[in-house]
């Protein structure tokens, strides 16, 4: 018989949500930090142009890496606050899809 069981994952409790927000919040702080060097080898007078042209590179993966951060973050906080996963899902899906038209 092959029909619905039960849940396949138990789901998480109040204090593996608020880990989980300040984890995405920890992230955060890491890529601002990745983005202030590549900022600071960008603007570096000693850099050679391959060092400045590897910075800009990177410091476009880093405004994507803060975009998809930021979305993490809107996630755990709508589940801290009570959201179900679909609905905070769907509201971080939105916060990206503005971030994507935004782009083009």
């Amino acid at each position: 018989m092959a029909g619905y069981r039960k849940v396949k994952f138990t789901p998480l409790t109040d204090d593996e949500v608020l880990s989980k927000y300040e984890e995405a919040k920890e992230e955060m702080q890491e890529v601002l930090d990745w983005k202030k060097e590549e900022e600071e080898r960008l603007n570096n007078p000693e850099s050679k142009p391959q060092a400045k042209a590897a910075a800009k590179r990177a410091l476009n993966k880093v405004a994507r890496r803060i975009n998809t951060v930021n979305g993490n973050i809107l996630y755990w906080k709508l589940r801290i606050e009570g959201k179900s996963h679909f609905h905070a899902n769907i509201e971080r899906n939105e916060f990206w899809e503005q971030l994507r038209e935004k782009d083009s």
